[in-house]
């Protein structure tokens, strides 16, 4: 099975940026589309963007667009997420998500999820 390890969450301050990543394990890594998902406490997962296993397309929550941009290098098995002109609406834990099929931005269709990275925005 695909397991995923994020890195890159932290404390930052508003305006300023960060980039996750997330590592997969496996060499059927470039067939799964892939997304990025987060949690507030008290809050159910929210989706936040997702790309195919080609790279070639991807889509946003409306909450990030213009901000935040995923991309994937296949070769390394890995995701990531820039994130720029955060704000403390940003602050969640950061889960990053695959699935064999179309990507998507329900976390129902995704069935491999990682540990998690904390993302603290402060103002």
């Amino acid at each position: 099975q695909v397991q995923l390890v994020e890195s890159g969450g932290g404390l930052v301050q508003a305006g300023g940026s960060l980039r996750l990543s997330c590592a997969a394990s496996g060499r059927t890594f470039s067939s799964y589309a892939m997304g990025w998902f987060r949690q507030a406490p008290g809050k159910e997962r929210e989706f936040v963007a997702t790309i195919n296993w080609s790279g070639g397309r991807t889509y946003y929550a409306d909450s990030v667009k213009g901000r935040f941009t995923i991309s994937r290098d296949n070769a390394k098995n890995t995701v990531y997420l820039q994130m720029n002109s955060l704000k403390p609406g940003d602050t969640a834990v950061y889960y990053c998500a695959a699935r064999e099929g179309s990507y998507s931005d329900s976390r129902l269709n995704y069935n491999y999820w990682g540990q998690g990275t904390q993302v603290t925005v402060s103002s």
